[in-house]
């Protein structure tokens, strides 16, 4: 202790200086917010989460033109896409253990900042070698919102509550994407230019960041307390006064391997893991292979402009809105269901709208297909065919999240550690064909391999409804993490 001075003697009831919630009202617990405050916050990290997907597109469409300025093939300038994406890959890496040491807030702030100042420096890159690097460094940062605001979610609002508003944040996932492509074709046409395509969404990130540091306040409850541990400290005096959280120690070992081994290692030995994480992936970089295919589709069909030529995907933006609708009206019937003792509480019950989507979401793609590769059919009409697309979009995609969390409860970090990993992974690698293979197969062809391979995924969504439970009992690493929990 210093000056010959021995150590004092341990407390002796240690628990009784812990500092807990002081019931469901206490003022301290997130959860116990006004309904409106939860709204706004929800509201900023929704926002957060559509700037990082938005940025993700939005420079799709100028790929084209940088590309000329910057002197390099159009598949070089595609990578400034690609590698934003595959920069998603990377979060749960840095942001998973980031959330565990420093709460929700801090990892949201510094990830908004450094997507925002990484596409600024994109924006006035020179060369093309430039521009690549600080997109993936943006990806990589923006993969935040990603990683983090579905946490904060959970935080604040109960399980009656919890469903719509992770149905938003879904939305917010997919939408960004798709409205990206039609303003930032706009922009491409104008007196603006490609650069435009990278100032916007740096302008909107730091007024994320804005919004964030003046309005959101710490949701991570452990964190949360330490904070109140502290107050109390300083207000009593007593020293002894600590929060269970100020107990965790950094173990870089025990990181690594529920972020990165274990994700790995699920994806190898769990099939449902795999599986589904492979459906989601190519739900999520069939909407990037929307994103350049729709433009070139109907520039090439029916001779309208860039920007003009992104626009029907709106169609496919309300489908993802009709698609939250139906999710959350399902969620909403399940829960009464249960609470009438009739229910079922299965993990895989969670399944039935991924059936709906999975048979309608190849029905909008042959739709499209076949109706978008001759003008003699009305633009209206493979117009149209978004709806249904982006209806099974969402469909397939949000449930099957909520499947693998709910099935893998006690190792839900590394679950979507890997999700995370591989959807981004194979993600990144539409935008580097999906023009070309339109181009090349010709629309109907291309429309109908795309088609035909969500026809091939309707099985693991069938397959997991009716066996997944058995999958679940004889998985080793389920069986494990339960019995250290």
């Amino acid at each position: 202790m210093g000056n010959d001075r021995p150590f004092p003697k341990m407390i002796e009831d240690r628990e009784a200086y812990v500092v807990m919630f002081d019931g469901p009202r206490d003022p301290w617990r997130p959860m116990s917010w006004s309904f409106s405050k939860k709204c706004w916050i929800a509201t900023i990290v929704c926002y957060c989460t559509l700037v990082a997907t938005f940025d993700s597109a939005l420079f799709s469409p100028a790929a084209p033109q940088a590309s000329q300025d910057l002197s390099v093939g159009k598949e070089v300038g595609a990578l400034a896409t690609s590698l934003y994406v595959l920069g998603f890959a990377f979060g749960p890496l840095l942001w998973g253990p980031g959330c565990e040491l420093t709460g929700r807030r801090m990892p949201l702030i510094v990830g908004s900042f450094g997507c925002a100042v990484f596409t600024l420096a994109s924006a006035v890159a020179k060369d093309i070698q430039t521009l690549i690097i600080c997109r993936f460094f943006a990806g990589v940062f923006g993969s935040s919102p990603l990683c983090v605001v579905p946490g904060i979610l959970a935080d604040i609002f109960d399980d009656y509550q919890r469903g719509p508003s992770i149905a938003i944040y879904a939305l917010a996932v997919f939408a960004g994407p798709l409205a990206a492509s039609f303003i930032g074709g706009f922009i491409v046409d104008s007196y603006l230019r490609w650069r435009w395509t990278l100032y916007l969404p740096a302008i909107m990130g730091f007024f994320a960041v804005i919004l964030l540091l003046v309005f959101l306040d710490e949701t991570h409850a452990g964190t949360v307390l330490v904070a109140k541990a502290a107050r109390i400290r300083q207000e009593t005096g007593n020293w002894s006064i600590h929060a269970e959280h100020a107990r965790v120690e950094v173990d870089v070992h025990a990181l690594l391997r529920r972020y990165l081994v274990r994700p790995l290692r699920m994806l190898t030995t769990e099939p449902i893991v795999l599986l589904v994480s492979v459906y989601m992936s190519f739900i999520y970089g069939l909407t990037y292979c929307l994103v350049g295919a729709y433009p070139y589709v109907f520039q090439h069909t029916y001779g309208m402009n860039k920007g003009t030529a992104a626009l029907p995907l709106v169609a496919v933006i309300l489908g993802l809105c009709l698609a939250v609708c139906f999710i959350i009206w399902q969620q909403l019937q399940s829960q009464k269901t249960l609470l009438s003792g009739n229910g079922n509480s299965e993990p895989e019950a969670r399944l039935l709208p991924v059936i709906v989507g999975a048979f309608g979401f190849p029905v909008g793609l042959f739709w499209f297909a076949w109706t978008a590769f001759t003008p003699s059919v009305h633009w209206m009409v493979p117009t149209a065919s978004g709806v249904l697309t982006g209806f099974g979009l969402l469909c397939i995609f949000m449930p099957c999240f909520n499947y693998l969390v709910e099935a893998y409860l006690p190792l839900a970090a590394s679950t979507v550690a890997a999700n995370v990993m591989l959807r981004s992974a194979i993600a990144a690698g539409f935008p580097l064909f999906s023009v070309q293979m339109f181009a090349n197969l010709g629309i109907h062809w291309a429309g109908t391999l795309l088609g035909c391979l969500a026809i091939a995924m309707i099985p693991i969504a069938l397959g997991f409804r009716a066996y997944g439970a058995h999958f679940r009992r004889r998985s080793k690493l389920l069986s494990a993490g339960k019995a250290s929990v």
